[in-house]
């Protein structure tokens, strides 16, 4: 069985695609990529489609061995040191390996999430339409469970590559930020106007107690206008619930789907990769923007990636094809080219 052997999984490493869609009715919940915008890259590069089942690996990637004829790899997201039978080679950039061949993906300079595709994807079933791992109703991945040492993820491909290896320019690469966009409610009437005031001038720390289900903050409290708790309804990604202590959790890929706290505000789909990328201990800002700039922004960012993918170089191409898109905002906030 062609296969990719877990030497070592790192801290948390899971299987990730774009989510269990169409049943949170039921109670199911979406889980997928905490940034979907790395997974998407990570994809393309490898020459799979943008949705395609990844490893999702947390500060630091680990170690795997190639038990195939052939393995054509990718890996985006943080900045992660990468290498191939202890050479070093680059992120954001494809890798035909062969048998025997070991990949290490060290810890993280920056950012917090990487994620590792391969060509052809991961030889494993869908459940309820996803390959997305949710470790707390041990749905899809590997036994619905992180990656264990010593496991072996079947692969879908395992042949040899005659095209060329593609990688993505340095200055091309997603940049992180300090702050996030959010569109006001959808319970923004339980709150004062000081409360609302608190929560868009202030920054808010990212706890230690964070995880794919939510990140918890600290920061200055937001104030309720009564009750901070109201009738249980659908809990969107990005949705901002205020505690009774006047503290956020922005609730993120492994939320569940319904909720009893006022929600003040909801992060936009655009700006999820950002917040994701994000470590306990950083501090983070939020800014109000309407639901008309979230949906330009969320189209902008599609766009981009479209846009970043015909940018990639070939390996040993001698032709720039990327000028014109240099000094380009490609992704507003997202990502930002610019001259190297």
């Amino acid at each position: 069985m062609a296969a990719l052997l877990v030497a070592d999984p790192g801290p948390l490493a899971t299987l990730q695609d774009l989510g269990r869609v169409g049943y949170q009715r039921f109670g199911v919940t979406v889980a997928g990529a905490m940034d979907e915008v790395a997974l998407r890259l990570a994809n393309r590069l490898a020459g799979n489609e943008a949705g395609e089942a990844a490893i999702e690996f947390t500060l630091a990637g680990g170690t795997y061995v190639v038990e195939a004829a052939a393995c054509r790899i990718a890996v985006a997201g943080g900045d992660f040191p990468v290498s191939v039978n202890g050479r070093r080679v680059g992120a954001y950039a494809s890798h035909t390996l062969r048998r025997g061949d070991r990949l290490v993906i060290g810890r993280a300079h920056s950012g917090t999430r990487g994620y590792l595709a391969v060509a052809g994807g991961f030889d494993l079933p869908k459940v309820l339409g996803s390959r997305s791992t949710h470790v707390r109703s041990a749905l899809g991945g590997v036994d619905g469970q992180p990656l264990k040492a010593g496991s072996r993820i079947p692969l879908a491909a395992a042949e040899c590559f005659d095209d060329p290896d593609r990688w993505l320019k340095p200055g091309l690469w997603p940049k992180g930020r300090d702050f996030v966009r959010v569109v006001l409610g959808p319970q923004d009437d339980l709150f004062t106007e000081e409360g609302k005031a608190t929560f868009l001038s202030s920054a808010y720390r990212i706890l230690p107690q964070s995880d794919r289900m939510g990140y918890r903050f600290e920061g200055p409290p937001i104030r309720h206008a009564a009750d901070y708790n109201i009738v249980s309804d659908g809990i969107a990604p990005g949705s901002v619930q205020v505690i009774g202590s006047g503290q956020p959790i922005i609730m993120l890929a492994d939320r569940q789907t319904t909720g009893g706290y006022a929600k003040i505000a909801t992060v936009i789909s655009a700006d999820l990769p950002v917040l994701a990328q994000c470590r306990p201990g950083n501090a983070v800002r939020f800014q109000a923007v309407s639901v008309e700039e979230a949906e330009d922004l969320r189209i902008a960012m599609l766009e981009g990636i479209d846009r970043l993918e015909r940018a990639f170089y070939r390996v040993g191409s001698t032709v720039d094809d990327t000028a014109n898109l240099l000094g380009v905002n490609l992704i507003d906030g997202v990502f930002q080219g610019h001259h190297t």
